[in-house]
């Protein structure tokens, strides 16, 4: 039976390898490394077929070592201990160690990272973990402080359409058919940068057509495929990418980009309360006190799609979008809450002052509990100067007024009350 396309057409040396030049390309990091004949282990995170499987493999053949491997999907704490045994018997004396490649290091667990930790270490074996999800979140500290990670990238038009012309040119059962690549936008955006997808659906269309010549175009594409393009993995690295691409358009109040990303979320089945919840976030922490409305909007939209849900529920969400990127934008009781937490961990738990303390028992009226507070309401407009920080500080100011129309207002006030300019 003949191989797939994609594995017919695995490059076997870094010379045939497309895309990653920033990693493989001339005097890149990962290049002059492999050159030198002696690498650490390392972690290759990126999207679906990008190569982190063949990159491995390519520096394993240029090394000349052992090289063993293992899925995270099928493998358990006792495949790594029997595999880490092997790698150690086939070491020889002052020879590199070998290598052990795992596919889709992220799925993991705790127990079977840390039982890879001490041949690492050792150099007992030289790891190369492949990943779609970010490490920092999926692979344990001690792991990871010990490998090094290469950020690899979907592949670009010209890196695809090169391996398209590849293979059509050079394998050896396309080479002896009669395609013609008339239109190739949809073959493109179907791939959405991934080498497998893309020769995946090359030898779909090729093995459709039957014999005779065969004319590619975007319409025999779409038809033969009849999938939705977008690619969107709700629990994926994309998850996150876009998510922060929505917030970020909402913060620059860009309401149509903050828009066009809230329908690639809907209409890649994000869960409506993850976006929801996003919005409240956003409502505080960057339009906050400059339109406090804010808030009360993306909390009703909350409630809103807890009540109607799909598809009903992508209106308020809309609504509440539009309102946001369009608010005046303040992130100052953002600013004001951390720098009020780093002041808390930096001076400890300073003292209450005396006359701010309740005073419910005899004793503590004795001790000075509550003496001399003022209630601000027994005073003119509601408002009296004292002292309400510890002694420590007294003289620091947290919250810093940012400018817009509502919270001028509010710092004229202070600035009344308390005389002096904030």
């Amino acid at each position: 039976m003949s191989q797939p396309l994609a594995e017919r057409l695995r490059p076997r040396t870094l010379d045939d390898y497309i895309g990653q030049s920033h990693l493989v390309g001339e005097g890149a990091i990962l290049r002059k490394m492999i050159d030198s004949g002696r690498i650490t282990s390392f972690i290759l995170w990126g999207p679906p077929g990008v190569g982190k499987t063949t990159l491995a493999q390519i520096v394993a053949s240029r090394l000349e070592v052992p090289f063993f491997t293992l899925s995270a999907v099928t493998s358990g704490v006792k495949d790594v201990r029997e595999v880490i045994e092997k790698a150690q018997n086939s070491r020889f004396f002052n020879t590199s160690s070998p290598i052990l490649f795992i596919d889709e290091i992220h799925r993991f667990s705790k127990s079977q990272q840390d039982s890879l930790l001490g041949a690492v270490e050792r150099g007992i074996v030289t790891l190369i973990g492949a990943t779609t999800e970010n490490p920092s979140f999926e692979v344990i500290r001690p792991l990871l402080s010990r490998c090094q990670t290469f950020v690899l990238r979907s592949l670009e038009r010209d890196d695809l359409l090169k391996l398209l012309d590849r293979a059509l040119t050079t394998d050896v059962e396309l080479k002896n058919k009669n395609v013609a690549v008339k239109e190739t936008d949809a073959l493109l955006r179907y791939s959405g940068g991934d080498a497998r997808k893309l020769l995946n659906i090359l030898e779909l269309i090729v093995d459709s057509e039957g014999d005779g010549q065969i004319v590619i175009t975007d319409d025999i594409v779409a038809k033969r495929l009849q999938q939705n393009p977008l690619a969107y993995d709700k629990d994926g690295e994309m998850h996150y990418d876009i998510i922060s691409a929505f917030i970020k358009s909402i913060r620059g109040s860009d309401p149509d980009a903050a828009l066009y990303w809230l329908a690639r979320m809907i209409e890649g089945g994000e869960d409506p309360k993850f976006i929801a919840r996003r919005l409240v976030i956003s409502a505080s922490e960057d339009i906050g006190l400059a339109n406090p409305n804010a808030m009360l909007m993306a909390n009703t939209a909350f409630d809103c799609v807890n009540k109607i849900g799909w598809p009903e529920g992508r209106i308020p969400l809309a609504e509440a979008t539009v309102y946001l990127a369009t608010s005046p934008k303040s992130n100052s009781a953002y600013l004001a809450i951390d720098k009020a937490l780093s002041i808390v961990r930096e001076t400890g738990n300073l003292t209450v002052p005396l006359h701010l303390r309740n005073a419910p028992t005899s004793l503590m009226k004795d001790l000075g509990y509550h003496d001399g507070y003022k209630y601000p309401h027994d005073y003119p407009g509601h408002f009296t100067p004292q002292q309400y920080m510890p002694d420590e500080l007294k003289d620091q100011q947290i919250w810093q007024p940012q400018h817009s129309p509502a919270e001028d207002v509010m710092a004229q006030r202070m600035k009344n009350y308390w005389k002096k300019e904030n």
